[in-house]
């Protein structure tokens, strides 16, 4: 089958392409331009534990070499300390638990270390100064253009738009993109200086200096270099650059009783909109990223959610380029990521009026400063509606509620917890290095196998018939042992996606009904039921989605020029 033709190397399009090569399936993917990633301090990332982790095991390494974990989060209002929040690694973030510490780095080093893991994987081919300019499909696959010194037709079984907020790929599907411009603007700086929290993350509300503005914002990056953000007024006039310096020597100066000295290294003004693309898909053509989302007001991340699209789209795409017949499973993309995005959108369009909107009597309601508080917190460190992991309890692929069906700490459609876990052959690894692999995992919470000798809990009490549900499963399953789970009893089984969101968890070993679940969060395509039939009496119907309807229809150069197509295998 022809490779998945990514388009745009940003981080979100290198990411996918890695996650694709893990799995198995070759990539083309096409760079608009050289390569060469322009060093720029003030524009960095903030990736959640989750997002972080993903780009690391798909290859990219030493980004903490560049980026920085906070081991804390502060904020303030006038000369009042509203919270100190300190940041760990414990995987729960729940209210008994600090929460885990994001990732701070900039872009351009997230963009450089992925691009050198893509330089190193076989299955990919990156292709630069190549722009697309054409693209129709028919019904085996994708025929592109691209103009540049090395303009040429390209062949691919699936293609996926991840070109940025101007995508080209968006425009040729003719696919909308609504939304509000100019939703928040902030004036930035990188400095190198000593400030009073070293490591930590400040938010300072309503600061009581001149230049202070409403808000300001300062994040610590590695080698003392500090990314602070002010918040300007959404449509007021442009930073000057005497202006810019004003602010930082009063804010320096507010904050540390007198300005410092320090290094000014980069400067911008930062304006973020919030749209959302109305289609993900068109047949074999997808959107991911700022090419299908923009968002980042309020401490949303928008790259956290294009890294999220590459990771629910990367097996769903790999299921079908090994399996075929997969458009219930593909459709599930739009249906989980979109629905996930807006629920964002949504919820950052809520907050910004109580959050932006002034003082007023609102300022009098006890308790709405630490309610106001509570929210941004959420939205920088990844809490909450505006920055929790999304949960897909509503997709299409989740299976029938069975008798069979038992509660843990993971409601179905969420993110499992990074627990320990043991293969088969030994391996002791977290649960999330076995993300990612192009198949499900079936978790066995077994207290004791921990200590036991391996070669004893695989042949003891259920774990023979567990060995025989999984091997008949629709499709290959990684069969794991954890010695506890949050909320799981002893015998407790758990069918985990590839992406890690829970399918369901099973009070003992339920073949029939592991089965129908397996099968279901495959989408129920005949790539699910390949590998045999139901044990016992596991059959159920598929899905009855209808393929999306086509946004024209296949060109003449699918048939005129397929002499000139270059495939790449």
């Amino acid at each position: 089958m022809d490779p998945v033709i990514v388009v745009g190397a940003g981080p979100v399009g290198l990411t996918l392409s890695l996650a694709l090569a893990a799995q198995g399936v070759p990539c083309v993917l096409l760079d608009e331009g050289s390569g060469a990633e322009e060093v720029r301090l003030a524009r960095t990332v903030v990736l959640r534990e989750d997002t972080a982790d993903l780009v690391e095991r798909v290859g990219a390494a030493d980004l903490e070499k560049d980026g920085l974990r906070w081991s804390g989060w502060r904020s303030m209002r006038r000369k009042q300390l509203i919270r100190d929040v300190p940041l760990g690694t414990d995987d729960g973030g729940t209210e008994e638990s600090p929460p885990p510490s994001p990732l701070h780095i900039p872009q351009h080093a997230l963009a450089s270390a992925l691009r050198t893991a893509v330089e190193a994987a076989p299955l990919v081919n990156l292709v630069e100064l190549s722009r697309l300019d054409t693209l129709e499909q028919d019904r085996d696959g994708v025929t592109v253009h691209t103009k540049g010194p090395g303009s040429t037709w390209w062949r691919g079984s699936y293609l996926v738009g991840c070109d940025g907020a101007r995508s080209t790929v968006r425009k040729l599907l003719d696919i909308r993109f609504p939304g509000r411009t100019a939703v928040e603007r902030h004036a930035v700086a990188a400095l190198r200086a000593e400030l009073p929290w070293p490591g930590e993350a400040v938010l300072h509300r309503q600061p009581p200096w001149r230049n202070g503005g409403a808000e300001v914002c300062a994040r610590p990056l590695p080698g003392g270099v500090w990314r602070l953000d002010w918040l300007l007024p959404p449509r007021g006039e442009l930073v000057t650059p005497d202006a810019l310096i004003a602010r930082i020597r009063d804010t320096l100066a507010g904050w540390c009783g007198e300005t410092p000295p320090y290094e000014l290294l980069d400067t911008g003004v930062h304006t973020l909109h919030h749209r959302l693309a109305r289609r993900w898909r068109v047949r074999r053509a997808f959107l991911a990223g700022d090419a299908a989302h923009l968002l980042g007001a309020l401490g949303t991340q928008g790259l956290d959610e294009g890294i999220r699209d590459a990771e629910n789209l990367a097996w769903k795409l790999a299921h079908a380029w090994h399996h075929g017949g997969a458009d219930p499973l593909l459709d599930s993309y739009q249906a989980e990521r979109r629905a996930a995005v807006a629920a964002r959108l949504r919820a950052a369009d809520q907050s910004l009026p109580i959050l932006r909107g002034g003082g007023g009597l609102r300022t009098l309601v006890p308790g709405a400063v630490r309610g106001h508080d509570t929210l941004l917190a959420d939205g920088h460190l990844g809490r909450g509606a505006l920055g929790a992991p999304p949960s897909y309890s509503h997709s299409p692929l989740a299976p029938p509620h069975a008798e069979a069906h038992t509660a843990v700490g993971t409601p179905p459609g969420a993110p499992v917890a990074d627990v320990r876990v043991t293969a088969p052959d030994g391996t002791a690894v977290r649960l999330r290095e076995r993300l990612g692999q192009g198949h499900p995992l079936v978790i066995l919470v077994a207290p004791g196998t921990g200590v036991w000798d391996r070669r004893h809990w695989l042949t003891a009490g259920i774990m023979p018939r567990l060995v025989e549900a999984v091997e008949a499963l629709p499709s290959a399953a990684e069969l794991l042992v954890t010695e506890s789970y949050p909320g799981a009893s002893a015998h407790t089984v758990l069918l985990v996606r590839p992406d890690g969101h829970l399918v369901a968890a099973f009070a003992g070993v339920r073949p029939a009904e592991l089965f129908a679940a397996a099968r279901a969060a495959l989408g129920g395509s005949p790539g699910a039921s390949g590998r045999s039939g139901s044990p016992e009496d596991g059959e159920d119907g598929e899905d009855g989605e209808e393929e999306p309807q086509a946004a024209r229809a296949p060109g003449p150069r699918e048939r005129v020029h397929a002499d000139r197509t270059a495939r790449i295998n």
